[in-house]
């Protein structure tokens, strides 16, 4: 990734924002004695997140997810991150653990150099993207409170173009699917998980109860094209206007056959992990879903999204089940997305930051400096 990351500053015009913002950065009192103190230093902590309902998605269950919290120091300023572990995607507070420990940031005299830091990161070991994320983060929200401004403003993005965000609701019984609906009443389009043998009866339930646009998270659930297809067209007539990886990753062929025939946008998940595999979706998906804990972060992600958009392609932001650290890490990202789904933090009932808000259905950017949290 050492040729993505060099490049990066030229592809997002950042440097030229840091031109115009530097004589007001450098020239600060903040800026001169912060950074001629001290070292860099990382540290971490496991914790986890207690989910408000039982999740299920086509190949899994569960009611709680392990996450790393990390945290940066520089010169008395905290930056925060966070890495989010689900099961199934191979990483554990083990594993975090064990990358974490390898990664010394004192070596690097200043946080500004994020390039190098990032790089060191990625070099470590392979794999670790959730780990490396939360390394990301914390800097990033560093960064960001040294130089006194939220990222979607340092990097030029509206925050008044932000989307709704979808409210996920997972497979389940009627009756509980009946009441997570209620309980979404505030959301202007909805995120259903389908895949398994019940998913019109999924789909009439929300439909007894709500009329709201609908999302759907297949979960690589589907086997077979036709009936993927066949499935995709009497959804459509129930109101959904976006699905996500209908088809197993592996089935590519399938799958750029089923999008040249869908009636509705098709997004790349879980075939879509880094920016490699941005240019490998382009004329398979109509669209990608960024997430942070896939793609080592908001660096690269917001690299993905300028690259999918050069082309052609629609962008979602998504995440984890997170707190408000993580989930607000990936909204300053969610002016460039047509679609969003960023209520990780909403599913769990043991937060630890307040950040990013959902108002009326809209995702709603704060001015605080950095990814925009406080912690509670």
């Amino acid at each position: 990734m050492n040729t993505t990351r060099r490049n990066f500053l030229a592809i997002t015009g950042l440097a030229a924002a840091g031109l115009s913002l530097g004589n007001k950065v450098t020239g600060s009192s903040v800026y001169r004695k912060k950074t001629s103190e001290g070292k860099i230093k990382l540290f971490f902590e496991p914790y986890n997140l207690a989910l408000k309902h039982v999740f299920t998605i086509a190949g899994s269950s569960r009611t709680s997810t392990p996450v790393m919290l990390t945290r940066i120091e520089y010169g008395g300023i905290t930056g925060y991150g966070e890495a989010s572990m689900p099961p199934y995607l191979g990483e554990s507070q083990e594993t975090a653990s064990k990358f974490l420990s390898q990664v010394d940031l004192s070596k690097f005299p200043d946080p500004f150099l994020m390039e190098d830091i990032l790089d060191y990161v990625d070099q470590i070991a392979a794999g670790n993207r959730a780990a490396k994320a939360a390394v990301d983060i914390a800097l990033h929200d560093l960064v960001g409170k040294l130089m006194g401004q939220p990222w979607h403003r340092l990097w030029g993005l509206n925050p008044l173009l932000t989307p709704n965000t979808t409210f996920t609701i997972g497979i389940d019984t009627p009756e509980v699917v009946i009441q997570k609906v209620k309980e979404a009443g505030g959301f202007k389009i909805l995120k259903v998980k389908l895949g398994r043998e019940n998913d019109r009866e999924m789909i009439k339930t929300i439909r007894s109860v709500t009329n709201v646009p609908l999302a759907a998270d297949v979960n690589q659930g589907w086997k077979e094209k036709e009936k993927a297809l066949e499935m995709i067209f009497w959804l459509k007539e129930m109101g959904i206007v976006m699905i996500e990886q209908p088809l197993p990753k592996e089935m590519i062929d399938d799958m750029a056959w089923l999008t040249a025939r869908s009636p509705i946008p098709i997004f790349g998940d879980e075939s879509v992990q880094r920016l490699p595999d941005v240019y490998k979706a382009a004329g398979v998906y109509h669209g990608i879903n960024i997430k942070l804990m896939k793609c080592t972060g908001m660096r690269e992600a917001f690299v993905m999204a300028k690259t999918a958009k050069s082309l052609g392609m629609k962008v979602m932001i998504g995440c984890m089940t997170e707190t408000s650290c993580a989930v607000s890490a990936a909204a300053q990202l969610s002016p460039l997305a047509e679609f969003a789904d960023l209520d990780g933090n909403l599913l769990i009932s043991n937060d630890l930051y307040t950040g990013m808000q959902v108002k009326d259905g809209k995702i709603t950017l704060n001015d605080l400096p950095g990814i925009g949290i406080q912690k509670i």
